[in-house]
């Protein structure tokens, strides 16, 4: 139950690192394009003190407007005395309010910030106004002096930027917690369909690809809706998302050539069905049964007990040899008769000896050819069919030719003899010093009095 619960554990692990790789991706694939239309209201900031938030208008993100109007309010403070108090003017189409200080324009405040403060125009004026006034005498105050200048610029730099941070990390920690918590929720309905789909397809669909297929084109567009949902729940809108895609395509098109080639593969695979779940296949150096057909790569395991992942553009740009296609394959063994053998009673007997072995059909039947005379003996070949299956087409080849075997030597057919032996000596030694002509006349006797002791092999 422990080991379980840790696969359990691991592969859930690794799905969500999957996914936030994933999520991180696509988020900063979209983020150029996407910022201007998800913005949000940002926070004004002078001498890293809050002022007041502005949101987005018609040719400026929030952002953007609100780094301006941090601009003019710094070289405002340039030279303290010549600070006014700020006023506040009408727009000549009447609809907007203008706050200036000494006749330069700080910020404009239109319908839409009102509406967004639930408030009306002058009003979000009056308070914009106030709120810069403060902050202004309160800025004005710390530089008096050159060095109380300088130490509140460097203040004033590093308490905007820890809460600039602290900002985003208010709008985006929830969010991606949100989008975390989508993505395992869709995690579990992609594994609860596919679960199910295995189980009403196994009553009604024969087919192991095709069940294969469904399960998987199922499994992945729930992944697919997940993460649009993911990414609604960051903050983009999907049809920015959208938009952000077909922007970057031409990038991640490069990025991602492989991997998309892959999965292409996968799919044309899997409909094309060049080969099935089950069947024995050889794609270049691998051979083996395949296992399992997935939009990556195809998994093989080898006859030895490995497995192979093969790439699926490597597998649909190759050259497959589909070993069970059919479901009886021809084999051939090879074997050697004298020229003083019964050449057609020979023949016979091979034939009639392969025909009764074990997993040879009888049709089609058993045919026996002579392939090639050879300077010693006469080349027989001998094909026969069986069922293509690795395990019976091995073992009915091994059975066909240990009954050839014997049954030529019960009819007393020889089999071919060599002539030529090979003559290995038991003591090397012995050897080299029964033919050393440099030694004395004695010493030769002497090693020929022990003759050396020889063992014959025959090739």
């Amino acid at each position: 139950m422990k080991i379980k619960f840790s696969k359990y554990l691991s592969k859930l692990t690794r799905v969500s690192i999957r996914s936030m790789l994933l999520l991180a991706i696509l988020i900063a694939t979209i983020i150029p394009v996407s910022v201007g239309a998800q913005d949000e209201r940002v926070t004004v900031r002078l001498d890293g003190q809050s002022v007041f938030r502005v949101s987005a208008i018609e040719n400026t993100d929030a952002t953007a407007r609100a780094r301006q109007v941090e601009r003019r309010l710094a070289r405002l403070l340039e030279n303290p005395t010549a600070i006014s108090s700020p006023r506040i003017e009408t727009s000549r189409d009447k609809e907007e309010r203008i706050i200036t200080i000494a006749a330069v324009p700080v910020v404009t405040i239109t319908t839409a910030d009102a509406q967004d403060n639930l408030t009306t125009v002058d009003a979000l004026a009056a308070q914009w106004s106030q709120a810069i006034n403060t902050a202004l005498a309160r800025s004005s105050q710390r530089r008096l002096s050159p060095w109380a200048r300088f130490v509140t610029e460097v203040r004033a730099s590093v308490e905007t930027a820890f809460g600039r941070l602290a900002e985003s990390a208010i709008i985006i920690i929830p969010r991606a917690l949100a989008a975390l918590l989508v993505i395992g929720l869709f995690w579990g309905l992609a594994f609860g369909v596919r679960a199910l789909m295995r189980v009403i397809f196994r009553h009604i669909v024969d087919d192991l690809t095709v069940e294969n297929l469904i399960k998987q084109v199922a499994y992945y567009a729930v992944w697919m809706l997940g993460f649009i949902v993911a990414l609604d729940a960051f903050g983009f809108d999907p049809q920015t998302v959208a938009t952000g895609l077909g922007l970057t395509s031409l990038a991640l098109g490069f990025a991602l050539k492989d991997i998309l080639s892959n999965f292409i593969s996968g799919i044309l695979i899997l409909v094309l069905r060049p080969f099935e779940l089950g069947d024995q296949i050889i794609v270049g150096d691998t051979e083996g049964n395949v296992e399992r057909i997935e939009l990556r790569a195809t998994q093989i395991r080898t006859y030895d007990g490995r497995v192979v992942l093969v790439p699926n553009a490597e597998v649909f740009t190759s050259r497959i040899t589909n070993n069970t296609a059919a479901p009886i394959r021809r084999s051939s063994v090879t074997l050697f008769l004298g020229y003083d053998s019964d050449l057609p009673r020979a023949i016979r007997v091979v034939e009639e000896a392969a025909q009764s072995a074990t997993g040879v059909l009888t049709d089609p039947e058993v045919s026996v050819r002579i392939r090639e005379l050879g300077q010693d003996d006469i080349i027989v070949e001998v094909r026969f069919w069986t069922d293509s299956r690795r395990s019976d087409f091995v073992l009915t080849t091994s059975t066909v030719r240990g009954s050839i075997v014997t049954s030529l030597k019960n009819a007393g057919v020889g089999l071919p003899d060599p002539d030529v032996r090979i003559l290995v000596p038991h003591h090397p030694d012995r050897w080299k010093a029964a033919f050393d002509t440099n030694d004395s006349d004695n010493n030769t006797d002497s090693n020929s009095a022990e003759a050396p002791n020889f063992r014959d092999r025959s090739l």
